[in-house]
């Protein structure tokens, strides 16, 4: 009998978008620990080149390329070469994200198309890269990392959270039409120590996100435990969606 926590993880093949820091770095650097051969995408390529670096010196495996998921073709590229590089894709886990946080009447057209571009569409864009893959091997695993923000609709996230409500919708409907042949996870984490509060344009609200992480936010490390958890089930089985966030979190 197998040990309660033991994880099928070791020999998959994980592309991960939004790579280069953060919850995807963390991911990455989790899953290869756990013998994950992973191929990673972001468009900061020093700082892809760092962390593969890094995780070649612990004996993981990795390859990276610059990756704008608001491109389709760079997914469709990601995908290739992580097929042609191991002969076969298990997961991708569309993680790439933006929050440009304001009312909805101060009308930051620029920030919604940038959040519709990389939240929703690179979610689209990874799901169209991947899925034929999957469907030719039998078998894949879609996980996207969506927001607690969709759970909890509050002033000033009103368009960041339509984003990933929507990343949530097509997540389940995605999970429905595979009628199991594929496996779909939605992961929702709340305040976690990452760089997305750095890219938010408008200060008060950009100062307001980094008071709060500072105060309670968890470390990406715990989010990629669970994306572990999720992969490394057994192939009948399928973990649909996993809050994870602060104790002190309401």
């Amino acid at each position: 009998m197998k040990a309660i926590m033991e994880l099928e993880i070791k020999g998959k093949v994980v592309v991960i978008t939004g790579a280069s820091s953060g919850i995807g770095a963390a991911i990455a650097t989790t899953l290869a620990a756990e013998g994950a051969r992973v191929v990673l995408g972001a468009r900061r390529t020093e700082r892809l080149e760092r962390l593969a670096e890094q995780i070649r010196e612990r004996s993981g495996e990795v390859v990276y390329a610059k990756t704008d998921v608001s491109r389709r073709d760079d997914l469709v590229k990601l995908v290739t070469m992580a097929r042609e590089r191991y002969g076969r894709v298990d997961v991708i886990v569309n993680n790439a994200g933006v929050a440009q946080l304001s009312r909805i009447d101060a009308l930051d057209v620029e920030g919604w198309d940038e959040m519709i571009d990389i939240n929703l569409r690179g979610v689209l864009y990874g799901i169209a890269a991947a899925v034929p893959v999957f469907k030719e091997q039998g078998s894949g695993h879609v996980v996207n990392i969506i927001s607690t923000s969709g759970l909890k609709i509050v002033p000033m996230q009103g368009v960041y959270a339509a984003t990933k409500n929507a990343v949530r919708t097509l997540s389940e409907g995605l999970r429905q039409e595979c009628d199991g042949g594929l496996r779909v996870t939605g992961i929702s984490p709340g305040f976690v120590h990452s760089e997305l509060a750095d890219n938010i344009r408008n200060e008060d609200m950009r100062n307001a996100i980094a008071e709060s992480a500072q105060r309670m936010a968890i470390e990406p490390e715990a989010v990629a435990r669970a994306v572990a958890f999720a992969i490394g089930q057994p192939a009948h089985v399928e973990l649909g969606d996993i809050v994870i966030r602060p104790t002190a979190q309401q």
